[in-house]
């Protein structure tokens, strides 16, 4: 016959195992678009998820908005940045891929995009995957740089009256 519960127990159970995994990345410096290290943050994991894109349309199952659209749950892991962080991404990778097709892509609130990648879902798989690495490059060029360019200057020039 077990004791009663009210009893109390000799045995202990053992202490629960903290599974620890990486640190989730850090958000922003103060306002996100005021800090130019968590900007490129975002510039990186939008170039990452534009290559993730492109790998995943090599499945002819998955749509190009089901690729973008899952993007958000996975940005810790995969972009380095927090979830809540993860629709700017999302919005900008799918604005570079219509504006790659030569559609203007407007706001990203308006249905300018989701019209774009709604069209652009029509089309075969190597097409899409050539827009998105089209957008990948072109992204990657135009990316602002994180310290401005400072003016070119002249060589100092020889004090006068002094020679050789």
């Amino acid at each position: 016959m077990p004791p009663p519960r009210w009893f109390p127990s000799h045995r202990q159970a053992p202490p629960p195992t903290a599974v620890s995994g990486p640190p989730p990345p850090s958000g922003p410096n103060g306002f996100w678009i005021t800090d130019p290290a968590f900007r490129d943050r975002l510039h990186s994991a939008t170039l990452t998820l534009l290559d993730i894109v492109e790998d995943c349309l090599n499945d002819d199952d998955v749509p190009l908005t089901e690729v973008l659209g899952g993007a958000r749950h996975h940005a810790e892991h995969l972009l380095g940045v927090p979830s809540t962080y993860g629709v700017l991404v999302e919005a900008e990778a799918a604005a570079q891929i219509v504006q790659a097709a030569g559609i203007d892509a407007g706001s990203p609130f308006g249905l300018a995009i989701a019209q774009g990648l709604s069209g652009i879902e029509q089309l075969p798989a190597q097409q899409q995957q050539q827009l998105v690495r089209a957008a990948a490059r072109r992204y990657a060029i135009t990316a602002p740089s994180r310290s401005p360019a400072a003016p070119a200057t002249a060589p100092p020039r020889p004090a006068p009256g002094r020679s050789r």
